[in-house]
């Protein structure tokens, strides 16, 4: 994805985090939420049914945060809280994530 590149990192309690931020000109706005769109479309489908807290046995949840700045600048930041599987299927799809 041209816009949106994740960072993975391992917490102590076996949750891992998937976290990309994009900060772009309003006119490319659209084009970063289409990346959003179809990265939360997959884990819908793939893991369909085991969103919520992880902490709880769930597989998956996220956080989008959209941010209009001065200069017409918007920056987007998406957040996953996942389970191994999560993580790992994840991979497969959207190939290797940085290590954070």
């Amino acid at each position: 994805m041209p816009h949106l590149l994740f960072d993975l990192s391992d917490g102590s309690d076996g949750v891992f985090t998937l976290e990309a931020m994009a900060s772009t000109r309003e006119t490319e706005h659209p084009a970063v939420m289409a990346e959003v769109s179809r990265v939360v479309a997959w884990a819908q489908v793939q893991f369909g049914g085991r969103q919520g807290p992880v902490e709880d046995g769930f597989d998956w949840d996220h956080e989008l945060l959209v941010q209009h700045e001065a200069g017409g600048w918007v920056t987007v930041t998406l957040t996953f809280s996942a389970s191994a599987e999560f993580a790992d299927a994840f991979q497969a799809a959207f190939g290797e994530p940085d290590d954070a």
